[in-house]
């Protein structure tokens, strides 16, 4: 975040300034670190010896202060206990007044106490990416491996704020008490307890809390799930949000798009297999039929990320067009019995994709107190349409002529997609609002999406003449404004990607491939192994796409408040191998109770790893990464597209070349192999994975 160090010195509390974080003084060596090094003057491993012991002495003070305040809090609240059980036996108003009001006031000290820790804590996590973002060093790893695995770790101090839960409990149950107590007196025995007012001093100690402990509740797991930029509202003017910006009924119509994409992505899973034995194809060309869309959706992510950058409102109302006309020429195959017009239709349908215009106006024109819920309403209404869509194939069993036009359960898909996508159009034709950008904002994002050579030679010049020509306060300025820049090219969004970065890419490739497999297959291996018709298998994929939200609420609401994210994410590996390994066909039966039982534990793994997996790339990515047209959400949907593209083709290329009776086992092989890699990535950057 730009003026990191300007928002430190500004959100300090008054007498406590001696015991903050020096960031400007870590950041300074590591300057000085950076230019040294290039220059030859300092060696490597002198530099991380000396920061390392920076570091500890600036983590030791916090520490020790934060300690001595926990101790004097612990013991006011002795104090007060001692005074509150004097008062036991006693209902006098007063009395009880007064104390809550001594309650509240350490309360309040709790509430400083915790912004201490948590601002603390970001200068700590800034200054190692920053560490290892100019010197190129897995320094983060070697340091938080070294001091959080350690029995006197101080890092978990600071990281886990160890033994302030308990003080919050303290604190939080003695006012809850007292609430209760002065509601007795004043004769409401009657009401329920939630009924009793909560002392608004407790409502923000829990806000505080949560702001600190970070992904600990429902919301912001989901938010991170989408990987939508989550910026501090103090942050800089190019990136604060207006209010007058926000249009509740655009964010509905992107939300509406998100939604009737995944359903149009997902209805023809249970009937590919049959439409394609329609026109002449094998059944296992249903892979190809599937995945057609995941193709152009490479491509269109880029060209919609960038457009984007310009306007909301016609990059949504192409995606419209090309999708209503993509979804009548897949149902006018059949009678065509074309199924090259139909592979057209379905391309044209993955030139739609407006999901990147979707996150992008979450991340830029809803207002950051809201930012949090639309996100999760964004990955809410992708799990809905993921349900929805094999549920609806469901419904559309008939088979009917009209006119020269056939009615089965085979095009009924495509003629209610188009239809949706027609309303949907009018609907944003007359309701979507386009926001304002400001100049310097679109200066800003343009400059970011401009991939030609020439501009990022005279972004490299002039920079370079600043760093010549300006004085050392405004090019350290300067330098702090570089690092925001967005990536201006796949290239140099490449050279951000750290080894942690890079492992939960393909971590994300390796979930999304695995899924793909089990969803695109799952209409040819049931009805040859069970002989499941369009109805049950469309229930089947339904029933697996309503346990997504479910899944993600457990996860975000406890899991990820008992185990830290790389725990879960290890664990969500492991158990989804297993699930793999539960499908292979070993024997000579193979019944539907092994295929479903092993089928849930797979979809809700990677269900579970996709959620962790996309919480922690959002905190171990470069912030640079976080706008622009080559930012985080696209890297992560290039990757789980080319994942989909990869496992349709597999299914393709192993049924026409194996036979329906091998396609289980060979597609079920290369998953098996990308988890195994992709565990032992994990393993290898287990330690970076720490915050």
């Amino acid at each position: 975040m730009v003026n990191f160090s300007k928002k430190l010195t500004t959100d300090q509390i008054p007498g406590w300034e001696e015991h903050y974080f020096n960031y400007k003084l870590l950041k300074g060596r590591v300057k000085e670190y950076t230019e040294q090094t290039k220059e030859g003057n300092r060696d490597r491993r002198r530099v991380l010896k000396d920061f390392s012991k920076l570091l500890d002495d600036e983590i030791e003070k916090i520490v020790l202060f934060m300690i001595e305040q926990q101790g004097l809090i612990a013991a006011r609240l002795e104090d007060l206990g001692k005074k509150k059980a004097r008062l036991q036996d006693l209902l006098l108003l007063q009395e009880i007044s007064e104390l809550r009001e001594d309650y509240r006031e350490v309360g309040l000290d709790l509430v400083k106490l915790l912004k201490f820790v948590d601002i603390n804590a970001n200068a700590v996590r800034k200054i190692l990416k920053k560490f290892d973002e100019r010197l190129g060093d897995k320094f983060t790893d070697y340091y938080v491996s070294s001091r959080s695995n350690h029995p006197y770790s101080q890092l978990k101090q600071v990281f886990k704020h160890v033994g302030i839960g308990a003080v919050v409990g303290a604190l939080s149950r003695n006012l809850g008490d007292l609430e209760e107590r002065e509601g007795s007196y004043l004769n409401i025995y009657d009401q329920h307890p939630l009924a009793i007012p909560k002392d608004p001093i407790i409502d923000l100690i829990k806000a505080t809390a949560d702001k600190l402990t970070n992904s600990t509740n429902f919301l912001r797991f989901l938010g991170q799930h989408a990987l939508i930029a989550q910026e501090d509202t103090a942050g800089s003017e190019v990136e604060r949000i207006e209010e007058d910006k926000y249009h509740f009924i655009s964010l509905v119509l992107n939300l509406v798009n998100t939604f009737l994409y995944m359903v149009n992505t997902y209805i023809i899973v249970p009937t590919a297999d049959d439409y394609a034995t329609s026109l002449g194809a094998a059944a296992t060309v249903c892979g190809v039929i599937i995945g057609s869309m995941a193709v152009a959706q490479i491509f269109s992510s880029v060209y919609f990320s960038a457009w984007s950058n310009r306007s909301y409102f016609r990059p949504l109302l192409f995606s419209s067009v090309v999708l209503l006309l993509g979804n009548v020429m897949y149902a006018l195959a059949y009678d065509l019995n074309s199924l090259v017009i139909l592979l057209v239709g379905r391309l044209l349908c993955g030139l739609g994709s407006a999901r990147a215009v979707n996150r992008r106006y979450i991340s830029d024109c809803v207002p950051p107190r809201i930012r949090m819920q639309a996100s999760a309403a964004f990955v809410s209404a992708s799990a809905l349409g993921m349900a929805c869509g094999p549920a609806f194939a469901g419904l559309l069993q008939t088979n009917v002529k009209v006119s020269v036009f056939t009615i089965n359960q085979d095009t009924l898909p495509g003629w209610v997609m188009a239809f949706g996508w027609f309303v949907y159009l009018i609907w944003l034709w007359i309701s979507f609002r386009e926001p304002a950008l400001d100049p310097d904002v679109k200066d800003f994002h343009e400059g970011s999406s401009s991939s030609s050579s020439t501009r990022y030679l005279e972004q490299e010049v002039e920079q370079g003449l600043a760093e010549q020509l300006l004085p050392s306060h405004e090019n350290d300025s300067q330098g702090e404004r570089s690092t925001l820049r967005p990536a201006s090219s796949v290239a140099s969004a490449y050279r951000l990607l750290t080894p942690s970065v890079k492992v939960q890419l393909l971590i994300y490739f390796m979930l999304k491939y695995a899924m793909e497999i089990l969803l695109s297959e799952s209409s040819v291996v049931t009805s040859y192994y069970f002989g499941w018709n369009t109805s049950t298998i469309a229930v089947f994929l339904a029933i697996l796409g309503l346990t997504v939200l479910p899944v993600n609420a457990v996860v975000g609401t406890y899991i990820s408040n008992m185990f830290e994210d790389r725990q879960i994410l290890l664990a969500s590996e492991v158990v989804l191998l297993v699930g793999i390994l539960l499908s292979f066909r070993v024997t000579g039966t193979y019944t539907a109770a092994q295929y479903v039982c092993s089928a849930l534990l797979t979809f809700v793994s990677a269900e579970v790893l996709e959620g962790v997996n996309l919480s922690l790339l959002s905190q171990v990515m470069s912030s640079r990464l976080s706008r622009g047209t080559y930012n985080g959400g696209l890297l992560s949907t290039e990757a789980g597209t080319l994942a989909r593209v990869a496992a349709d083709g597999t299914i393709t290329l192993a049924g026409g070349l194996l036979g329906r009776a091998a396609l289980l086992n060979a597609t079920l092989l290369p998953s098996l192999l990308i988890c195994l890699a992709s565990i032992a990535a994990t393993m290898s950057t287990y330690n970076s994975l720490f915050y």
